[in-house]
């Protein structure tokens, strides 16, 4: 009994287990999807005869819909092409092969060969084909029509309920494919955390040698892959917060600030961003040595003749055509850390876009600390250090 239990648990499908909350947000959607599709369809048709208000593979596209929205089989277009290509070749079966059976069999057949080549892959699609060949008299006598009315019909408006339910909800739809990654640099080479780990290259590579069709998108796949590479890390070196690394005594200027002071306090400090706070020491921007020099007076052709210093002291000198403040350069909006914030959640946001400075605020949005380049990589190495004891050595006995 105890291995036939075993195996009857083993033919159970290992659906990721989703919150209550999700649940029921499926649920609501999917009635709210039924009704509205129902009841706009009465109101607008409501003498159209023995002609269905519903036909039955709109419930089986409502559970993609509005449980997996971010599916391929759940985009528009699936749902748009292969409902509408389907019925196009149920109906079509059905006017020329008079034996059901055969009929129902190459219409499916059809349909699914057509929409893997169209890539509107749709499973309720195949209900719409056997529908359209044993719907009786009153779908036979729609003829063509029937992939309007109502095929087409009930497809753009439980599209549309979807469309308006899961972005209310919080669930981007439909789910575009991202474009890729842009260096921030402007050059030709990858984003810095593409350049480690497996590529998008890579998983293409694995998805054409696993030759079967996947229900979730490329984009979606590779996100999960890179989040469960965090969470591998955090098990490995355990969780660094913003918090544990971040420079606490951070300084500042506010958007009143002379570009000469703020200039002086970079120097003198010896750093290359100053947080832009209020009186309440909100965060209101960022001024980095690239706003100064983008500020400065480099003449009619960006020459650089007289040096890179000397223009930027000449930027801030205190002339009457040269009045301004920090306001007047500053960043803003700015990205910004929570304390509590996992700094390998730092690592796309620093590393991809750019950013060499991150100020850190806590949950009233006032400036408590800030997190460089240079705190990121210490703290990534320190991890990797502890992980490998072995590896530092080497280099211990060879300084000895």
């Amino acid at each position: 009994m105890p291995e036939f239990l075993s195996v009857l648990k083993r033919l159970l499908p290992a659906l990721p287990s989703v919150s209550n909350a999700e649940r029921m947000r499926i649920c609501v959607g999917a009635l709210i999807g039924i009704f509205f599709t129902g009841l706009a369809t009465k109101i607008a048709f409501s003498s159209s005869g023995a002609s269905p208000l519903l036909i039955a593979p709109m419930g089986a596209s409502a559970v993609l819909l509005f449980a997996t929205p971010s599916s391929p089989l759940a985009q528009p277009w699936s749902i748009i092409g292969g409902n509408l290509v389907a019925a196009l070749i149920g109906i079509t079966c059905a006017r020329w092969l008079d034996d059901p059976l055969i009929a129902s069999t190459i219409a499916i057949t059809a349909s699914i060969g057509a929409m893997l080549l169209l890539r509107c892959l749709h499973p309720p699609s195949g209900a719409v084909a056997l529908t359209a060949v044993l719907g009786g008299p009153a779908v036979h006598a729609a003829g063509y029509g029937f992939a309007l009315w109502p095929v087409g019909v009930n497809t753009l408006l439980l599209l549309a309920a979807a469309l308006a339910f899961n972005n209310l909800t919080g669930r981007r739809y439909p789910h575009l494919t991202p474009a890729p990654a842009v260096n921030p640099h402007k050059t030709a080479d990858p984003v810095p955390t593409a350049r480690v780990g497996f590529t998008s290259a890579d998983l293409e590579a694995a998805l054409k040698r696993y030759d079967e069709v996947v229900n979730v998108s490329t984009d979606d796949l590779d996100a999960l892959l890179h989040e469960t590479e965090m969470q591998a890390y955090h098990r490995r070196f355990g969780v660094i917060r913003c918090a544990d690394i971040m420079s606490r005594d951070v300084a500042t200027v506010s958007p009143q600030t002379s570009l000469r002071d703020s200039w002086k306090e970079l120097c003198d400090h010896r750093i290359k961003a100053l947080p832009v706070i209020d009186d309440a020491r909100n965060v209101v921007g960022i001024v980095t040595q690239t706003d100064f020099m983008q500020s400065a007076d480099w003449g009619p052709r960006g020459e650089l003749h007289l040096g890179l210093g000397k223009r930027l002291r000449q930027a801030v000198k205190p002339r009457r055509s040269f009045n301004k403040t920090v306001s007047d350069i500053m960043s803003a909006p700015v990205r910004f850390a929570a304390p509590e914030t996992p700094i390998a959640e730092l690592v796309p946001v620093m590393a991809d876009a750019g950013l060499h400075h991150l100020p850190v605020v806590n949950a009233d949005g006032k400036l408590v600390g800030i997190i460089t380049q240079s705190d990121l990589i210490a703290a990534l190495y320190h991890g990797a250090l502890s992980d490998r004891p072995d590896a530092v050595e080497p280099a211990l006995v060879a300084a000895q």
